[in-house]
Order: C-alpha cells, then structure tokens, then sequence
C-alpha cells in the first residue's frame, strides 16, 4: 500500500495528498471530498509524528530504560558492603561502596524518568493557519473548537488551540530535551565505568569464544561502554538539533523541518 501511494506521489509531488487520492480507491466516492476537509497538511503531519514519538517513548524507550535502571539497582544492592577507593579531581579521597556508586545512577536515571513520565504531548487540529477558516464558513452551527478538543484527547493528546498553520512543536522539543537528560546520565555512567576498567578496579570477563583485539589477545577491549557513549552521543546530537530547529518556521509555515 506504501508503494501504491508513493506511486501517487511522484505524480502529485505532495505526500499528503497523494494519501488523500490512495483514499479515494478505498472508500465511497460521495465521500471523496470530506476526507481533507478543513484541513492542512500539517493536521495530518503533526499528529501522525508526535503519535509516532509518543508510541516510541512509551512503549519502547521507557521499558528498555526501565530494565537498566532494575539493573543498576540490582548491583548497588549486590555490592552495596564492597568497599571502594573514591576519587574526586582523579586523586584519592574517602572510602565509598561499589554499590552505592551505581546506586547514585539509578537514582538519577529514575528521577528523569518521572519527569520524562508527566510530559503532556501536544497537538493541533484547527486547518491552514490555525483559525478554522473553512470550518466556520462551510458549517456555522458547529463548535469547531471545541469538536478538535474532542478529538485530540481521544488520541491523548492535549489541545494547543493558538497556532499558526503548524502546531510549533515545543512540547515535542520539551521531549527531546527530557531524554537528552537522561543519555547525558547514562554518558557520565559509561565514562566512570571505563575509568573504574581503566584503573582496575573493575574487570572484564574474558569470553573464550570472543577475539578481544585483533592484535594483542591478552586483553579485552571495554567496547560496549565506548560504543554507547559514542551512540549517546550521536543521539543527543540529533535531539538537540530537533529541539533547536523544529519550533522555528518562517510566519504561517516553511518546509525546513521536513528534512
């Protein structure tokens, strides 16, 4: 059905309303005419992105951040009596507990996750720039306003009623910013745990069936601690762009957020 529809695009070059044509092959024609009624391409879009993101968060993002958070808490309670050298500047300060070092991740990581938990995602209904214009001339009898209301709670979504054409995506940058929060936690916890490798206060398991250099066998690489540190990162990167460029858009609307 994808295909169908970007069939359709290359003809009509608009991707919304090549999704409206691909409609009118599934439904009756006396009704082709109201299914992009009173609307605009971004009462489309913006719903679709920000279910798409919610979706994510909820069902994917937190059930994985949830596993590690259990997983720390586990080896802070595991180690919590193993005594640890603390450093602070790098140099040697008072004693500390394994446990209670990856007890304090945890206890950050959730703290963003609650926060991250309460965030309201919001979203716009309301036609090409924002006033209902074709709805109130078409049908004066309706309360379009509060009919959009209705209809984005049932998405669960709360209403933004004052935009321009596109719905300006703060809440969607208020987001990014939340979970860019809590990958700077886990880069400062990938970082430590290198450091406590690195000084041989933590060691690796050796995987007999694992190559762990291509050159030096007698040591094994902390990779997966580099490795999410650079993902870290690179996500970050990406959010943090998202939340600089996606609430800016030249008056009623420009097409620099599509890329």
């Amino acid at each position: 059905e994808a295909k169908k529809i970007k069939k359709i695009e290359k003809e009509t070059n608009h991707d919304v309303k090549a999704i409206e044509y691909y409609l009118h092959t599934r439904i009756k024609k006396e009704l082709h005419a109201w299914i992009h009624f009173g609307l605009t391409s971004e009462d489309i879009n913006n719903l679709c992105y920000t279910l798409m993101w919610k979706d994510s968060i909820e069902n994917e993002y937190i059930k994985i951040l949830i596993k590690v958070i259990d997983e720390l808490k586990l080896i802070s309670k595991k180690y919590k009596n193993i005594s640890l050298l603390s450093l602070t500047h790098g140099q040697p300060a008072s004693p500390t507990t394994v446990g209670k070092e990856f007890a304090v991740f945890s206890h950050r990581i959730t703290k963003s996750l609650k926060s991250l938990r309460k965030h309201s995602f919001e979203a716009k209904f309301s036609g090409a720039t924002g006033n209902w214009s074709a709805h109130s001339v078409s049908f004066k009898e309706v309360n379009w306003i509060e009919f959009s209301k209705k209809f984005l709670i049932s998405f669960d979504l709360q209403p933004n009623l004052i935009t321009t054409q596109i719905e300006p995506n703060d809440s969607l940058a208020e987001s990014f910013h939340g979970i860019v929060r809590i990958n700077t936690i886990l880069i400062d916890f990938c970082q430590d745990i290198w450091l406590y490798i690195f000084m041989d206060y933590l060691q690796l398991k050796i995987n007999t069936n694992e190559v762990g250099s291509s050159t030096m066998p007698q040591k094994v690489n902390p990779i997966n601690f580099e490795n999410a540190e650079g993902n870290l990162k690179l996500a970050n990167t990406l959010l943090e762009f998202f939340s600089r460029k996606l609430p800016v858009s030249r008056l009623q609307r420009d097409l620099t957020d599509s890329t």
